[in-house]
């Protein structure tokens, strides 16, 4: 048994940790605004769009590994040039939001139990991250960033110090229900869009083409190249249960807040609200639980936010972009992950707050997820992209779907 255990923790990869990158500070945030505001009302939505999240994520997974390159070389290589250059400033500019917001998220939860400035601690964080970024190889990080995920099922411990109604919550995962009004049809949209995120489709897809340069140095990248036998029955299963896991931490996280903060009419502006009204409500063990898996979700989510901004201009500008090479072979790749940071960070200083920073990246995500999910499947049936691994016909169907689904929330939100 534990044998078995051990090859399953040694075969997860990108999936695993591309779905628990999708559990940042924002997603935390928006799960726990969507159980605060409407309880168990939208735990549905998780089981629901979790095909959808499976479908998007192992396309963009077969495009990076038998391409040998990420989404944008790929849409650089086969498509128009000005079709990548929209994509592109899109995606690093929502990205160095959501890294700002991730920072100052991530410090706020650090500052409930060290009392130091919230400043200092995002500045301390930054340090910290960039440190291990730079000085560490491709598999370590992979290695700590797998064993970091697991800090997130800190939110399922919590949810056991809690009273909770669990045949409302069985009732409200299987049934689909929501009043129909601007607000639940606004969380409703939040939801899925913070779980189909833009960034996840770029970061898992270079993070493929990462191992297959790995294991084939001399590959000739964005061009279809045949991989190993197996390869793409692993990449599958690493994607699923990445995202399986994703999904359930998301389902107890809006468990926690409906069953503690909704009682409370919930009221909460920012993760560090919904900490500390956990405190009173739920005593002190879910309260630093919460907490450890803010940080938690902090240190996994910055470096992939920064790192697939930074494989994004890699591939535009043609650097050297690998998580592999050191400073010197890379520096390129590395100073726009720095810079990232760095312009995260001073978004304070510009006017520029946290939630206005995810009130931003929802804006932007929200215009450029269509058009990302239309150029991902047309990429995933693209034999000079996928050669005759072209995408299952149930893939596609619901490939198409989570662009319609996308493309309805972005119209109504706008309009709205």
């Amino acid at each position: 048994m534990f044998s078995k255990v051990k090859r399953l923790w040694r075969a997860l990869g990108p999936g695993f940790i591309t779905g628990a990158s999708d559990n940042d500070i924002a997603g935390i945030g928006t799960y726990t605004i969507a159980g605060a505001k409407t309880g168990n009302g939208l735990l549905w939505v998780l089981l629901f769009i979790l095909p959808f999240m499976i479908a998007i994520q192992e396309m963009s997974a077969r495009i990076g590994a038998l391409s040998g390159c990420g989404l944008a070389g790929n849409i650089k290589t086969h498509y128009p040039r000005w079709l990548l250059i929209i994509a592109a400033t899109m995606i690093v500019v929502a990205n160095v939001f959501n890294v700002g917001s991730n920072l100052y998220g991530m410090a706020g939860a650090l500052n409930l139990v060290l009392p130091v400035p919230i400043t200092m601690l995002a500045i301390g964080t930054s340090v910290v991250v960039l440190i291990l970024i730079i000085k560490l190889r491709y598999q370590q990080i992979v290695s700590i960033f797998k064993w970091v995920a697991l800090t997130l099922f800190a939110y399922v411990f919590a949810f056991l110090f809690v009273e909770a109604d669990w045949m409302s919550m069985l009732k409200h995962t299987i049934i689909p229900s929501f009043h129909v009004n601007r607000q639940s049809l606004l969380i409703l949209f939040a939801l899925i869009g913070t779980t189909i995120s833009p960034y996840l489709y770029f970061w898992q897809a270079s993070e493929e083409a990462e191992n297959v340069r790995e294991r084939r140095p001399r590959i000739r990248v964005c061009k279809f190249r045949t991989v190993a036998p197996g390869t793409l029955q692993k990449l599958a299963l690493d994607t699923k249960l990445g995202m399986v896991f994703s999904n359930f931490i998301s389902f107890f996280i809006v468990a926690l807040a409906s069953a503690t903060l909704f009682k409370g009419g919930g009221n909460i502006e920012t993760l560090r609200d919904a900490a500390s009204a956990l405190h009173p409500i739920a005593g002190e063990y879910a309260y630093l639980l919460f907490t450890v898996g803010l940080i938690g979700s902090g240190l996994l989510s910055i470096p992939v936010l920064a790192g697939s901004a930074a494989y994004v201009l890699s591939e535009l500008f043609n650097w050297k972009g690998s998580f592999d090479k050191s400073f010197l072979e890379a520096k390129e790749f590395y100073i726009a992950i720095m810079l990232s940071i760095v312009v995260g960070l001073l978004m304070p200083l510009v006017g520029i707050t946290p939630l206005q920073a995810l009130f931003y990246t929802g804006i932007i995500n929200g215009l450029i997820a269509p058009i990302l999910i239309f150029m991902i499947i047309h990429m995933s049936n693209n034999p000079n992209i996928v050669g005759e691994h072209r995408s299952k016909v149930h893939t596609n169907y619901l490939g198409y779907a989570s662009f319609a689904i996308m493309l309805a929330g972005s119209i109504f939100v706008f309009v709205h």
